[in-house]
């Protein structure tokens, strides 16, 4: 009977190992497509320049390899005691399929009213935590290098945002 029992048993578990492996052990597979709306500011970031901001930032992307995207942003940031800021820029995320932690780096150009032009290298930590199949919630920590002015305009923030997965 115990024979009987550890063979039924080790014939579940292999059955299930094995439609494990050929369903789609990742969210972050190729020629997947994501869009996502972010919030920043609010005191969560520094830079010299800025005392109080809030942006919003809406970002793409592409899976052209499993975990590998690229992305597009754009964005705004309004600033209570410096001038107002749009942004646009492009980007590539590596996701760790295990966890969800995304690494990102990218080149973003800042244009303010007053004339003030800026390309800004930033990288990024994040975390995609998975709400249901399709929606994440990802919170993520950044850094924005000024290439124009590094005392006054580099900067690290937090930014808190939604995306949508679509297959």
């Amino acid at each position: 009977m115990k024979k009987t029992m550890m063979m039924l048993l080790c014939g579940l578990m292999f059955s299930l190992a094995g439609s494990a492996q050929t369903e789609d052990s990742t969210p972050f597979f190729k020629d997947k497509v994501f869009l996502n709306s972010s919030v920043t500011g609010l005191g969560l970031n520094y830079n010299k320049t800025q005392k109080w901001n809030l942006g919003a930032t809406f970002k793409g992307g592409y899976f052209f390899e499993d975990n590998w995207a690229v992305t597009g942003q754009l964005g705004f940031e309004y600033h209570q005691e410096a001038p107002n800021a749009f942004i646009g820029g492009v980007g590539l995320r590596y996701y760790f399929e295990q966890n969800g932690i995304y690494l990102g780096a990218g080149m973003n150009y800042v244009h303010e009213n007053h004339n003030y032009d800026d390309f800004m290298p930033t990288v990024q930590v994040g975390y995609a935590f998975f709400l249901n199949r399709y929606v994440t919630f990802e919170p993520e920590i950044y850094y924005n290098q000024s290439l124009k002015n590094h005392c006054d305009y580099s900067g690290f923030g937090i930014r808190m945002g939604f995306s949508v997965y679509f297959e």
